[in-house]
């Protein structure tokens, strides 16, 4: 039923055997950075390439500071206690989604609030997430309540699904009326834009993560994001362990963390950094021979929303309903295609049940029908 698909998918990447859902590609300098981090003997979380590699991605997404850690994860954990988000606070964010959030989240000691998604970006919606403040919220104190758990709404941690931005301007109106802080996940989206400004600069900070199947890696890595210079003082101070600095003394002032990257990842991620652009390229490229190949199938391929530029970071289409999208899935990994579903929705799995949620009619639509294609990057 779908050999045409699976064709097609072959005729782009030309070979037989599996074909990955994404493959890191490594066509720069990564070799050579290696070989100088090993000379230097910096190889842990000091080196020139670490100072390089932040300074060029706050460039890059034209932020001030940017703080890199060891994965995507440990940047949401880091973000969230930069917001000041505690024990029995809340946190509003997006049922669809990886579960780096959610758990992050919990890190904290604190508890998910689940609101529906936009069916066209499959990201948080502004509309459900307008209604529910407006039903559950109070401000008191300059604090947001809930009304509903007596308990305080710190923050809100919208995603940038597969690379294609959420409505993320005016989540960000939402939270500064109801005085709750905005945390963008856009550890998929490095290279999107939304209104002409880069994913993860529309909050007080921005999250990036560069794991084995990002568009660029270093095996793994995340980065922080922002223009808030206290914010990132403190954040670099949290992801070295809180040790004060002095020569040879090790004295540490509050609880830290060990989530500062190694230099030895820094050093292939400023490598990876250098061919962005032939990347992002390839990965249009990719994107539009999909549309055009979708365009007279039974099943819709995913664009870029309104006012984005998208990275086209993991290409998706969304088929008829769940018993198409199984089969789908199911023939073409046994004809050597990966494929995958999208993930299960947070509020259904065993540690996020009962946690609140609005209305999730999108999100429940959206994780029956779809489904993830082939999208490695490819230089000719």
């Amino acid at each position: 039923m779908f050999d045409d698909v699976v064709g097609f998918v072959r005729s782009i990447y030309g070979k037989e055997g599996v074909i990955p859902l994404h493959n890191p590609l490594f066509v720069g300098n990564e070799k050579q950075y290696l070989n100088e981090c090993i000379d230097s003997t910096y190889v842990s979380s000091v080196g020139k390439f670490v100072d390089e590699f932040e300074e060029k991605i706050a460039e890059y997404t034209c932020s001030k500071f940017a703080i890199a850690t060891i994965n995507g994860t440990s940047a949401l954990h880091i973000s969230l206690l930069l917001s000041d988000v505690g024990i029995d606070d809340e946190v509003i964010t997006q049922p669809l989604s990886f579960v780096a959030i959610s758990n992050a989240i919990r890190y904290c000691g604190a508890n998910p609030i689940f609101i529906d998604v936009d069916k066209e970006t499959m990201g948080l919606s502004p509309h459900y997430l307008n209604l529910f403040l407006a039903e559950h919220a109070v401000i008191k104190n300059n604090k947001c309540l809930n009304k509903t758990t007596g308990k305080v709404i710190k923050a809100c941690v919208p995603m940038h699904t597969f690379g294609h931005c959420c409505r993320v301007s005016e989540i960000k109106e939402i939270c500064d009326k109801y005085k709750v802080i905005l945390i963008e996940d856009a550890a998929e989206s490095l290279g999107s834009f939304y209104k002409g400004k880069h994913t993860g600069t529309f909050g007080s900070l921005g999250v990036l993560s560069f794991n084995g199947n990002k568009i660029i890696t270093g095996g793994g890595g995340g980065c922080i994001i922002t223009n808030d210079e206290a914010l990132a003082k403190k954040a670099k101070h949290l992801t070295t362990t809180a040790k004060v600095p002095h020569k040879w003394e090790y004295t540490h002032d509050m609880i830290g963390y060990n989530y500062r990257m190694p230099n030895l990842n820094a050093a292939l991620l400023t490598s990876q950094l250098e061919n962005l652009k032939s990347f992002l390229l390839s990965k249009r490229n990719i994107a539009m021979a999909y549309k055009e190949f979708f365009k007279d199938k039974p099943y819709v391929f995913v664009e870029e929303p309104v006012d984005s530029q998208s990275n086209y970071w993991l290409n998706a289409i969304i088929l008829k309903d769940k018993k198409e999208r199984d089969l789908f899935l199911h023939e073409t990994n046994s004809k050597g295609v990966m494929t995958r579903p999208i993930w299960t929705l947070m509020n259904k799995l065993n540690m996020f049940q009962g946690s609140q949620c609005g209305e999730l009619s999108n999100a429940e639509w959206l994780e029956q029908r779809v489904a993830n294609i082939p999208s490695s990057v490819l230089i000719t």
